[in-house]
């Protein structure tokens, strides 16, 4: 075996001239690639990981999830539909350009095309009024409280390099567009895209001319290796081996094997993350069904069914070994709108399920498939296997249908399914994140065409909320219609472990980011 994971990742590091004294060559990896290097074309985890290495946005997050000042070193409402942003004067992208004001213009209206998956982010902002080379007003139509917030999201892109390179329009992944930005890149960030291979390597060496290098900050690293491993066992043959100093998804099951191993350790903290099902509700007939006529997922009385089958606590213990916890709502704790009671699952319970599925008129059940990934959430296939078994009990014959995170997001963006698995990290720690792109009517990822028009209107007094009593009051209710109509299923909320070896020093963040300009290697 170590002969296979020295090979697999000699090949990844082969053609690679390393710094000629440099020890500093980080080397991780994870079950699943980055998607692509267009940074508005997917709204994807690893992804948004992956970019956020090279492009930097105006505000970021700290390790303990407050807001902190990245291109943008001050920020203030000057009217209650006026945002003012002072840049960071003295950065430049990786070609050498100085980034203005005007890069700024250009990266909000790019990530407002269609083809972008972060229009929810800025599509309240109605211009971007340039004050000076340092210094942008952002407009909208009503007022946004959260746009610093959405901004978090909104990497900023160089208009010089993206209009040389004819990149000026977002890439169209749904319809497998390739374009120069998919395995390019040119930010401002700490580390520069060397190459790219999707689903076999990535390579990023550092950037002496970054301006976080004269910050405080705790940055050593010179070169980063990604390798994608999706098999778990090689992917931790690869960690005890010494091949890699780092591994965002260790398998549960290795977890005591891995801490007992000297030089190696794991460091855990709650997920921001929720997983959970979708079914389709908008179509009279489902697509894989032997139900003509009717679509079953159009009765709450199926959906309180559905869940009350899935035994969590099970999942919990058994498939989780304890890193997780069961949830009922669609955002996990320390996340806006979140309330413990609303999180609290309806009981398990068969006898009730299979009556709820007799009282809809499909006491003889019916078959259904379920779309789920394999290389994208902890024991994501393995789960979806438990519930194809526990749904069968009561009498919903489910046929799994397991394939990558690339292949599946697909599936979703296109709208072909009837039923599947996601995971959600809202980016603005807010619930109105969620309600955006997850339950109102056409959001973006609603791929399962929920609509209630009450929900609908009370998301937009959300979004215009300034109030925050009162807002909480509209998220309160908000989340009382979508519970009620059981618009999804709620599996769990992850608690995430990363396994390291003892000489990396970089924080764990709740959002499942590693930001290597955090981390330090060696002694101090």
């Amino acid at each position: 075996m170590r002969r296979i994971i020295v090979g697999f990742l000699a090949v990844a590091l082969m053609g690679v001239a390393l710094p000629a004294h440099a020890e500093n060559v980080l080397r991780w990896a994870a079950q699943g690639d980055g998607l692509t290097f267009d940074p508005y074309a997917q709204n994807e985890g690893p992804t948004f990981t992956h970019n956020g290495q090279v492009y930097e946005a105006l505000i970021t997050r700290a390790p303990d999830l407050t807001l902190v000042g990245v291109l943008a070193t001050s920020w203030e409402a000057i009217a209650p539909t006026i945002w003012e942003f002072h840049l960071r004067e003295g950065v430049t992208f990786h070609d050498g350009a100085t980034f203005t004001a005007d890069d700024v213009v250009f990266s909000i209206e790019r990530a407002q095309h269609a083809n972008s998956q972060y229009q929810f982010f800025v599509e309240e902002v109605s211009q971007v009024e340039v004050i000076d080379d340092h210094t942008v007003r952002m407009h909208t139509d009503e007022p946004v409280p959260l746009l610093p917030e959405q901004l978090y999201s909104i990497y900023m892109m160089s208009r010089s390099w993206s209009v040389a390179n004819g990149v000026s329009e977002v890439q169209n992944f749904s319809a497998g567009e390739e374009n120069y930005a998919v395995r390019h890149a040119n930010g401002t960030g700490p580390f520069v895209l060397d190459l790219r291979e999707p689903g076999i390597r990535t390579l990023m060496s550092r950037n002496d001319d970054w301006w976080g290098l004269s910050e405080d900050n705790p940055h050593n690293i010179d070169r980063i290796v990604f390798t994608p491993i999706t098999n778990a066992a090689t992917r931790v043959a690869a960690l005890l081996s010494g091949e890699l100093d780092l591994m965002l998804d260790p398998p549960l099951q290795d977890l005591r094997r891995i801490e007992s191993t000297p030089g190696l350790k794991l460091v855990s903290v709650p997920q921001v993350r929720t997983i959970f099902f979708g079914l389709e509700q908008s179509r009279d007939e489902l697509r894989t069904s032997n139900i003509e006529g009717a679509n079953p997922f159009q009765d709450v009385r199926v959906r309180r069914a559905m869940y009350m089958a899935m035994n969590m606590a099970a999942v919990q213990s058994r498939l989780m070994r304890g890193y997780s916890v069961p949830a009922g709502q669609l955002v996990a704790p320390g996340i806006g709108g979140h309330d413990g009671g609303f999180d609290t699952r309806y009981p398990y319970d068969q006898a009730a399920a299979r009556a709820l599925l007799a009282d809809a008129g499909y006491a003889d059940g019916f078959s259904v498939t379920l779309d789920c990934p394999n290389d994208r959430y902890v024991n994501d296939e393995e789960i979806c296997q438990a519930i194809v078994s526990m749904l069968g009990q009561i009498g919903i014959d489910v046929t799994l249908d397991a394939q990558t995170k690339s292949l599946h997001f697909i599936d979703l963006e296109n709208r072909e399914t009837d039923f599947y698995m996601l995971g959600w990290t809202p980016s603005t720690l807010d619930s109105g994140d969620v309600f955006e792109y997850l339950f109102i009517t056409g959001g973006s990822w609603n791929a399962g065409g929920y609509s209630n028009e009450e929900f609908d209107a009370l998301v937009e007094q959300i979004n215009r909320e300034v109030d925050v009593d009162r807002r909480n009051e509209l998220m309160h209710h908000a989340w009382q219609i979508v519970i009620d109509d059981v618009a999804y299923l709620p599996l769990h909320h992850q608690v995430l472990t990363w396994a390291m070896r003892d000489e990396l020093d970089m924080p764990i963040t709740p959002t499942n980011i590693p930001y290597f300009n955090w981390a330090h290697m060696g002694e101090e």
